[in-house]
């Protein structure tokens, strides 16, 4: 069975399923284009030229509130909904050919991605948490994927846990409409600087006020001017304290629901935005409750597409298992020339490129189909040596975005637990981990953590070999990897973007597909050269 699923909305995606395998996933928002696109007539005219016939279902999944039906026209089901109401199936026509369409909510998406990704087999009973801007609920899901809901535990955890960002930041217009979705994710980076875990009085207040609301709305900031960190600045050393505070406060919600009430010591899949929290997640796996932590990597509304898909197979089939791999994008598109007089080109040889950034240079690295999710997991990123201070300032200027920002690692698997305690493979940069050794400055937060990348031969092959390349020239297997993309944007995917990229960015250079591209201009390849020639 063939199945074309749309995630039409925010954080648009288009996945593709033939014979239980994930073929493709393409999100709106790789490409550079704006992150959180849409999907947009150009993506589905591109998805619809890269498969062969005619799919035996088209899925869209559910969403608010341009879903919701106008005038008693019912296209699509809705935002809510695990049982027949969250489901629609109807015949369709197309291209000559007469199909199914089903639709499905957006919460049995998320769901059905995070169960149908995971390594638990069909058949397992299990907990799950959906965490995201709107949702927030426990559920328990027995062998015949009968879906019970617990409870709503708190509604609307992400949009009320990234409030506080636009609260403190004075660049952020109090009237706006919504808060920024890229704030969540800079909140993250600011709670590692907290020093402080106890709430002053006025810090309750203000988290009384924030969480006990039916409903987060930006028209709160009205309430909170005299909050003292009403554009008190992110920099303010008492908000980061706060930011980690409330951090801890929205997880200890759901923490002290799950001890007291999911008592079975079954499995937890996790999906929903705040998955993409890596302390959360990993404050999940220190609690003991379950007997395992699933998180996909496309836990975010990018996933929402394969979920729809997986619940689709589900219902036709019986099988909500598939097969997938995370480099399910697209190849790079190489639609340009090379000004040969701009750069040095050459057979980039792993030693050859290990030796380059162990002196110091910052190199953009593509191979193969991309990433689907948000992390850069080797196939569109930037890489560098991780030793020094230096190097993850330069790394943020590239990326044009705030020195606060932590630097990830990408590291061997076989090394993880020497340098990060990471005794399990961490492939999608999900959770943190405490680094014990002061010699990896660029990769290293402030708290001593790190959100590792762990490589084997299996799950990225080209990287596990410039891994082993800079160990064997170092002796640490391991690198800064952060993603490839104009700021605000998604993954660079064209040669033309990335050139331009490199110039305006002040990268050295770019290896794509196993050849080295030099800017001849960059003062750290001119360093190298004259120490090799020295």
């Amino acid at each position: 069975m063939n199945i074309l699923s749309f995630n039409p909305g925010h954080d648009g995606s288009i996945a593709y399923l033939k014979n239980n395998k994930l073929i493709f996933s393409i999100e709106a928002e790789k490409n550079s284009n704006y992150r959180y696109s849409p999907i947009s007539s150009h993506d589905v005219i591109n998805i619809l030229s890269e498969i062969e016939e005619v799919p035996d279902v088209i899925c869209t999944g559910g969403w608010w509130p341009r879903e919701e039906p106008i005038l008693g026209s019912v296209q699509h089901v809705g935002y809510r909904g695990i049982d027949k109401n969250g489901i629609m199936i109807r015949q369709q026509r197309m291209l000559g050919k007469d199909i199914h369409f089903f639709s499905s909510s957006h919460e049995r998406s998320h769901l059905f991605s995070a169960f149908g990704m995971s390594n638990l087999p069909k058949g397992s009973p299990f907990y799950a948490l959906i965490w995201e801007g709107a949702i927030g609920a426990f559920y328990e899901v027995d062998s015949d994927l009968n879906i019970k809901l617990i409870s709503n535990v708190l509604n609307e955890p992400g949009n009320r846990y990234t409030a506080i960002y636009g609260l403190a930041d004075p660049s952020f217009p109090k009237d706006a409409p919504f808060s920024r979705f890229s704030d969540a994710g800079k909140l993250m980076a600011l709670s590692s600087f907290s020093k402080r875990s106890i709430p002053s009085v006025s810090e309750e207040k203000l988290m009384d006020f924030l969480l006990d609301s039916p409903h987060v709305q930006l028209s709160l900031y009205n309430n909170l001017e005299n909050s003292p960190y009403y554009n008190v600045g992110i920099d303010d050393e008492e908000f980061r304290n706060f930011a980690g505070i409330f951090s801890d406060r929205i997880f200890n919600i759901f923490y002290g629901f799950a001890k007291n009430n999911l008592k079975k010591k079954l499995p937890l899949v996790i999906a929903g935005g705040c998955g993409l929290n890596c302390d959360w997640n990993t404050k999940w796996k220190q609690t003991g409750l379950f007997s395992e932590i699933f998180v996909p990597p496309v836990a975010n509304d990018s996933g929402s597409a394969i979920g729809t898909a997986i619940d689709a197979q589900f219902y036709f089939t019986g099988n909500p298992k598939i097969d997938w791999d995370v480099y399910s994008g697209q190849y790079f598109d190489i639609d340009c020339k090379i000004d040969i007089e701009e750069y040095d080109i050459f057979e980039a040889t792993n030693e050859k490129v290990a030796d380059m950034l162990a002196n110091d240079l910052i190199l953009a690295w593509i191979n193969g189909k991309y990433e689907i999710g948000p992390r850069a997991l080797g196939n569109r990123s930037i890489i560098a040596a991780p030793f020094k201070e230096a190097t993850k300032t330069r790394l943020n200027d590239i990326k044009q975005r705030e020195q606060f920002r932590p630097i990830a690692p990408v590291c061997l698997e076989e090394d993880a637990a020497r340098w990060f305690g990471c005794e399990n493979p961490s492939p999608y940069m999900l959770y943190t981990y405490v680094t014990n050794t002061d010699a990896l400055a660029a990769v290293t937060h402030v708290n001593k953590t790190a959100r590792i990348q762990t490589v084997s031969p299996t799950s990225n092959i080209n990287m596990y070999n410039l891994l082993m390349a800079f160990k064997n020239r170092t002796g640490y297997g391991i690198l800064c990897n952060t993603s490839l993309n104009f700021n605000g944007r998604g993954f660079i995917n064209r040669l033309s973007d990335l050139t331009l990229y490199t110039i305006q960015h002040k990268l050295d250079g770019f290896v794509v597909n196993g050849k080295a591209y030099i800017l001849k201009s960059s003062p750290f390849y001119k360093k190298y050269q004259e120490k090799n020639s020295a």
